[in-house]
């Protein structure tokens, strides 16, 4: 059991048997009134954002998830199909559950599943990843001002905003939390 001051941004608690990770923290404290701790959990099912205050004295439930490395096979209509790599059993994950993490998974790569009670509930992705730029918009000539941002479509068809020095070919960096350019990656 944890008390309000062992909740922060990525602690995973369970609330009514649902595992929530933490979003935003903040611990606040006023002249009259007893502290107090808000937050905004999201339920790792269903995705549902709750806010919740949690009060001194009140006991949270750490939510029980276990991680797993597997390898990411393919996705359709049902989920992201995986390779757990101890096992070597092929396990699916809801697409409700990775559909926004999709387009920043790459076909063989080693990814980390969150499992809750024994079943996957959602993917951790590294924070950054490199793709290849399959294809992009050219620049307008004597748009010269310096955040000048074109569309670009990387390897998974995700198509994104990216600087416009990048060229068709070129490997960049996004961030996925963010899901944005951070830096073209030179050989």
């Amino acid at each position: 059991m944890m008390d309000m001051n062992d909740i922060r941004v990525g602690t995973l608690v369970k609330i009514d048997g649902q595992p929530y990770v933490c979003l935003w923290s903040d611990f606040m404290r006023t002249a009259q009134r007893k502290p107090v701790r808000r937050t905004k959990l999201k339920n790792l099912i269903n995705g549902n954002v709750l806010e919740q205050t949690f009060k001194h004295g009140d006991k949270i439930e750490e939510a029980d998830v276990e991680r797993t490395k597997a390898s990411y096979l393919y996705s359709d209509e049902t989920g992201a199909h995986f390779m757990d790599n101890t096992s070597y059993e092929q396990v699916t994950v809801a697409k409700e559950m990775v559909e926004a993490q999709l387009h920043f998974m790459k076909d063989g790569n080693e990814y980390t599943l969150v499992n809750f009670e024994g079943k996957p509930i959602t993917v951790e992705l590294p924070k950054k990843v490199e793709f290849k730029v399959t294809e992009t918009s050219d620049v307008v000539r004597g748009d010269t001002t310096g955040a000048v941002l074109k569309d670009a479509t990387i390897e998974t068809g995700y198509v994104m905003r990216v600087p416009q020095f990048i060229k068709q070919g070129d490997i960049i960096r996004i961030n996925t939390e963010t899901e944005e350019y951070t830096e073209r990656v030179t050989e």
